[in-house]
């Protein structure tokens, strides 16, 4: 199997950016991409935090989280009633990603 950011490393943020709006961001991805940010800049020309660089570059709007949250919990409870186990919330922003932004 290949890394999914093997050739799209800008879709590192875009999922971590998923994440964060569902409240599943772990610290090591958080710390990544705070890191990353100078490099960001530089790559879009433009200044702010990762999140501010992914909502600009993907065009998302201020009532994007809320909506992804609001999916989020409402098919988790689905997903967990329905099989019996936990939700991934990576394999959930990786999949809201692919179907919603084209794998960025």
């Amino acid at each position: 199997m290949t890394d999914r950011y093997t050739d799209k490393p800008f879709l590192r943020f875009v999922d971590a950016w998923v994440l964060k709006a569902i409240g599943q961001l772990d610290e090591a991805t958080e710390a990544y991409c705070k890191a990353m940010v100078p490099q960001l800049e530089q790559s879009f020309g433009t200044t702010g935090s990762w999140e501010q660089i992914v909502e600009t570059q993907m065009k998302f709007g201020p009532d994007l989280p809320a909506q992804i949250l609001e999916i989020w919990e409402s098919g988790k409870a689905r997903f967990e009633e329905g099989n019996g186990e936990a939700a991934d919330p990576r394999q959930f922003a990786m999949i809201f990603v692919d179907r919603n932004f084209g794998r960025a």
